[in-house]
Parts: structure tokens; sequence; C-alpha cells
């Protein structure tokens, strides 16, 4: 099987997307749950320390397994056949089987999101150890995005095996084969120092020069996993697209939206962004970058 994908990119780029549209589903599952986990293990520590006789959580288990997906609405099971990506949707007319009340766009979307997210990857690198990392990389920065633009949250659970699995990966350096990722162990070390230690530094540099904080650690601990999984001669790159990104996001929503400039807007998303960007292109970037401008 692994010879027959090896030999026709385009059936191994189908798999890659059909694998993804699986994933995108789980990810559906991660977005929504991890922030709900998060919080009820900070309420059962809240509990303790306030010495609560009454109950610390909310009884039964709740984790990225158990309970199976309901309907928010009426509570119903969702079958296995109504949890199928997009197909399913597309099926039920994006409406609860059993209440009809309406199924959000956002899940179908995020499920062909990943899968086409994926299938660039999968098309870039072709049949690879490198593809493998480079869709655990896309994945985890996915459900990072949508987390944090929902909650303004960057979960440690997230952000830390992202980073230690960059790492691990430069271990392989260079049995890997690899071209972008499996960098050199300096040089993921490097970069997980620098990106962490150049968005703390702005953090207390605006917070000294303003009294306000203009981002959270979880954004630190992104850019140090991106600096391990890309190496740190990609962190310029990644802090100025992001940044550029995210203030004509920000100019956008002030101007077409009426946005409060004073309320807050997650820098996760774009860094997220500029370091799937740059995993992919990254090189080209830079070259095109030094010979246009430098």
């Amino acid at each position: 099987m692994l010879q027959l994908l090896t030999a026709h990119p385009a059936l191994f780029v189908t798999a890659a997307v059909v694998l993804a549209m699986l994933v995108g589903s789980f990810l559906n599952v991660v977005i929504h749950r991890l922030p709900i986990m998060m919080e009820r293990d900070w309420r059962e520590q809240c509990a303790e320390l306030a010495a609560s006789e009454g109950p610390r959580v909310p009884e039964g288990r709740f984790d990225l397994v158990m309970p199976r997906s309901r309907c928010p609405a009426c509570g119903a099971a969702i079958t296995a056949l109504q949890n199928i990506p997009i197909v399913s949707y597309l099926w039920l007319r994006g409406r609860c089987a059993s209440c009809h009340a309406p199924i959000s766009l956002r899940y179908p979307v995020i499920e062909a999101l990943t899968a086409v997210l994926s299938g660039i990857v999968a098309w870039h690198f072709g049949s690879s150890w490198e593809t493998a990392a480079a869709l655990l990389f896309t994945w985890t920065l996915l459900a990072v995005t949508f987390i944090d633009l929902d909650h303004q949250i960057i979960p440690d659970s997230l952000s830390l095996p992202l980073l230690w699995g960059g790492l691990a990966l430069s271990l392989f350096h260079p049995r890997a084969g690899a071209e972008v990722l499996f960098i050199a162990p300096s040089t993921a070390i490097i970069g997980a120092v620098a990106g962490y230690l150049s968005l703390w530094s702005v953090y207390h540099l605006f917070r000294l020069v303003t009294g306000k904080e203009g981002m959270g650690y979880g954004d630190f601990k992104l850019l140090a996993a991106l600096g391990a999984w890309l190496g740190w001669q990609q962190l310029p790159m990644i802090i100025i697209l992001s940044a550029l990104v995210g203030a004509v996001t920000g100019i956008a929503l002030i101007l077409l939206q009426g946005r409060d400039r004073n309320v807050p807007m997650p820098f996760g998303p774009f860094l997220a962004a500029a370091g799937w960007l740059a995993m992919l292109f990254g090189t080209e970037i830079r070259a095109w970058w030094f010979a246009n401008f430098i």
C-alpha cells in the first residue's frame, strides 16, 4: 500500500485528504471540549483552595472521548452515520436529525479546512516522514487557532507538546532526509529560546510603556514551538507576517464593523497562520525578500 501511494502522488494526496476530514471531525471535539475541560479543572482547584464542601465540578466524565457527542439543543446522541465529516452535514441539510435545530456551519468548515490544508501539505512534501510531521503540525495549529479565537487562550496541553515535539524531531536530523522539518538540534533549541524571549521582551516593554498587557504567555509558548519546528531563521518572517496581517485585520474590523480598538484581539491565529506559511514557503519568501529589498 505504501509503495502504491508513493508511486501515485494524486492517490497519496487523496488519502491524506480523507484522513484529514476524519481528523477535522475530531478537531471540532478538541476545540469545543478542551476549554471546558480546562475550566472544570480550574473550578476544582478553586474549590480545593476554598475548602468547599459542595460538588467541585459537574458530575460525570467529560474529556475528549466521553460523553458521546450530542445535539446542544435537544441532547439527542449523534450516531456514527450522522458524524461523517461534511457528508452528514449536507445529508441532514445543516439540522439536527431529532429536533431539526440548526447545526453550526463551523463544524463542516473546520473539517473542510483541515482537509484542504492537509492536501496542500501532502502535495508539497510528498510521501515522506516530513509529511507526517507536517500534518501533525498543521492539525495542532488549527486547534490552537480556533480555541484562541473563541476563548483568547492557547492551552499548554497543545503548545507544550508542539514545542517538545519540534525539539524531539531535531534528534533525527539529518537521518530523516527532510528539507524543511527535522532541523538540526542547535537550530531548534535556539529557535525555541529566541521565539519565547522575543515576544516575552515585547510584552514587558509594551507593559512598561503603556501599563497594559499586549498579549498572553500562550503566544510566547506558541512562537517558541514554531521556532523549535522551523528554526530561528524563520522567526523574523513569522513575527513580521503575523504582525502585519494582525494589524490589517484589526484595522479592517474597526473600519467595517466598528470594533472597539480597546477590545483585545487574539494573536495566536496570526502566529499559527504565519508559521504554517513559513513551513511551506519560508525559503522562497526569504529568497524573494533578500533579492528585492536587501
